[in-house]
């Protein structure tokens, strides 16, 4: 299969901003996923204003090769809790682990890490609950959001 070639290439992981070029795509790529998977940009008007790139500050990009494979962000949500944002890995580089930010919050001093999804996301819930987070009460802003599910873990020290 030509899609997977080069895939045991060893991936290189990269610590950038929301201004990095390969992130902004792959949001830009995201946005429209979403869109097709709720029915149109008006049924996400509500989730859309929470997804500004101006207030991301610590973004991880995975590239294999020179390729973009995957990328995530996190940004503080409190002083204990840093909340991911813009995760995404193209479907044809997922399973391979390239979607944890989790160690570069821990050393920023959070003891937790907390995410917004939808139900509809099934890969990514089947991830973040393979990986230990649990559904918890959806926090600010999605408290009055129906669509939206909220997931919760608690990091190791």
């Amino acid at each position: 299969m030509t899609r997977n070639k080069g895939i045991h290439q060893a991936l290189r992981f990269v610590w950038t901003d929301g201004t990095n070029p390969d992130f902004v795509r792959f949001s830009a790529d995201m946005e429209q996923y979403y869109n097709v998977l709720a029915g149109g940009a008006e049924n996400r008007r509500t989730f859309i204003t929470h997804n500004s790139l101006a207030d991301i500050h610590h973004v991880l990009m995975v590239y294999q090769g020179t390729v973009p494979v995957g990328c995530g962000a996190w940004k503080q949500y409190d002083q204990r809790s840093a909340e991911m944002k813009r995760i995404w890995v193209p479907e044809a580089y997922r399973g391979r682990g390239i979607a944890r930010l989790e160690e570069n919050a821990r050393e920023s001093g959070f003891s937790a890490i907390i995410l917004q999804t939808r139900e509809a996301c099934i890969a990514a819930c089947a991830l973040y609950r393979s990986l230990g987070y649990v559904r918890r009460e959806n926090y600010p802003p999605y408290v009055d959001m129906p669509l939206a599910i909220c997931f919760k873990k608690v990091l190791a020290i």
